[in-house]
Order: C-alpha cells, then sequence, then structure tokens
C-alpha cells in the first residue's frame, strides 16, 4: 500500500481523506480510508460516470463514529488506472477487483453500500466475502427481469462508432448528470468540474461507456449469470439492511418496490431526491449505515 496521486487543491478541499493505492491484477486501484484501523469496515461504491468524490458529504457526516471508510475509485474511474477499451469493464472483474482490496487490506464482514452500478457491485463483494450488513440506494440488485428490456441510454451504448464518439468525445454523461436530480443545484458547475477531473484525456473514457454496456440485454450477455447470482444473495441475505431511494430518479427511481420486497428486514428511506441522491441528501444515507452498524 502506497499514498494515492496528489489530488489538485480544489479537490482535496472537497475530500481530504486519507487516499491510498495499491495494485490488483496489474492495475493500480486508489481508495478512501477513513477512520480507525480496528473498527467497523463500510465499503462505499460508486457507480457510473463517478468516484469516491461522490461519497464526500456521507464520509463527513459519519465522522465521529467507530467506522472505517473505504471508498474505492473502480478501474477507469477517479485516480485509479483507466482501461482504454470499454470491454475491459465487466461486472465480475470489478466485483473481483474491490474484493481484492478487502482481502489486501484484511476485511471482513463489511456493512456494503451501493448505487447505481455500486449496488451489484457492492452486493457481488457482499456474496464473496461475507457482508455484514447492507445499504442500497436507486439501483438494480435482483434477478434481471425476463425478457430483457434495455433503456434507450444503454440500447444507445451499443451503437458502434456514434456511442465512442459521444462517450469519450463529449465526455458523456457527465454534461448532463444534473438533470437526473431532483434539485439540478446539486449538481452545479464545481460538482460537474469535480465528476469530469479525471477524464481530462479522451484516452481515459472509456469507463462511462464500458459501465453503460455492461447493463444486460440478453440471456448471454457476460452480466446476466453474474447478476442472477447475485440476486439470488440478496434473496437470501437475512442480515440488517436499510434502503434510501429517491422518487425523483428518472432512471432507477421505480425500483424501490422490487428491492423492498426482496429485503423484507430493511428500513426505508424514501425522499424527494434525483440519482445521485448522495449530492442531496447524504444525511439519510449516513443515517441507514449509522442504523445499520448499530443493528450488528
Amino acid at each position: 500500500m502506497k499514498p494515492a496521486p496528489d489530488l489538485p487543491a480544489w479537490l482535496r478541499a472537497e475530500l481530504p481523506y486519507r487516499r491510498r493505492s495499491t495494485e490488483i491484477a496489474g492495475r493500480t486501484v486508489t481508495f478512501v480510508d477513513h477512520g480507525p484501523e480496528d473498527a467497523q469496515p463500510v465499503l462505499l461504491v460508486h457507480g457510473n460516470p463517478t468516484w469516491s468524490y461522490l461519497w464526500r458529504k456521507v464520509i463527513g457526516m459519519l465522522d465521529g463514529a467507530t467506522l472505517r471508510i473505504i471508498a474505492p475509485d473502480l478501474p477507469g474511474f477517479g485516480t485509479s488506472d483507466k482501461p482504454r477499451r470499454a470491454s475491459a469493464h465487466q461486472l465480475d472483474m470489478h466485483i473481483g477487483t474491490v474484493s481484492t482490496l478487502l482481502e489486501q487490506l484484511g476485511l471482513r464482514a463489511p456493512i456494503t453500500v451501493g448505487q447505481d452500478w455500486g449496488g451489484p457491485i457492492a452486493c457481488g463483494v457482499g456474496e464473496r466475502v461475507g457482508a455484514a450488513g447492507l445499504v442500497i440506494g436507486n439501483t438494480a440488485v435482483l434477478k434481471p427481469a425476463r425478457p430483457f428490456r434495455p433503456k434507450g441510454f444503454h440500447r444507445f451504448s451499443h451503437m458502434p462508432v456514434v456511442s465512442d464518439a459521444v462517450f469519450r468525445g463529449l465526455l458523456f454523461p457527465v454534461p448532463i448528470m444534473d438533470r437526473v436530480q431532483g434539485d439540478r443545484r446539486s449538481i452545479g458547475i464545481k460538482e460537474k468540474l469535480a465528476y469530469a477531473w479525471p477524464f481530462l484525456r479522451p484516452l481515459d473514457r472509456a469507463g462511462a461507456l464500458g459501465l453503460a454496456r455492461m447493463v444486460p440485454n440478453g440471456e448471454h450477455h457476460p452480466s446476466t449469470a453474474v447478476m442472477d447470482r447475485v440476486g439470488a444473495w440478496v434473496e437470501s441475505f437475512e442480515g440488517p439492511a436499510a434502503l434510501v431511494w429517491a422518487r425523483r430518479d428518472p432512471i432507477l427511481g421505480r425500483g424501490l418496490r422490487r428491492h423492498s420486497e426482496a429485503l423484507p428486514q430493511a428500513t426505508v428511506r424514501e425522499c424527494d431526491a434525483g440519482h445521485f441522491s448522495q449530492e442531496e441528501v447524504p444525511e439519510l444515507w449516513a443515517a441507514a449505515i449509522r442504523e445499520v452498524a448499530e443493528a450488528l
């Protein structure tokens, strides 16, 4: 383990926590490591197109809790190494990377927390390493519904040439992140600059496209079998759980009922935020994590 690459001063002010790096499968993976080393581990996993910066407000609100926060930058995001090919982004790869990180740190029985693609990745890690608790929001962690009906965003990501040009050339979808928020001011110019900063070079922009293409669109898609396995684990999970669900999310806002039925023991915090609810209601995420930790 070694210190992570330095952030610009304006980003350090926003994300002032200890950041470290390690090598996993030939790639440098960076992560926030905040809190007492012997405390209950809490794994915070971001999704598309974000990085550990997404969790900064939640981490701040957990200060003083006896928790060790681990918030990785997935390969392709933040200050982690960035594969040049979108096809490098496979669900099993991301689950394996984060699982290996916890193993390297010697951490067991974490509370796994995720939103967007961070949900399936966090749950996949939970299945591998044995999660003690679970907190998810505005995600899809259950077995894919059949027949498959991918959304327009995901169908577009498979269009040859055009999708590459838009995701890489225009840094899509970072410029329009505010449009999926309940309060569009929650992702303003400063936040967009922070989410764009890791992708200054077009060659480093395969991550968002790769994660968009990770959404299963048929039985033979590489994510389908993994999602079936993860979904079965979620349905069998009996530990403490919590859901933080934003109703004004046009992407995954309608998924609450299915997830609450799969996790009947979960407490539910429903709100009028949008997709990236950590930017709007970080206090709900922090409260959910504290609640699950206290139930262990």
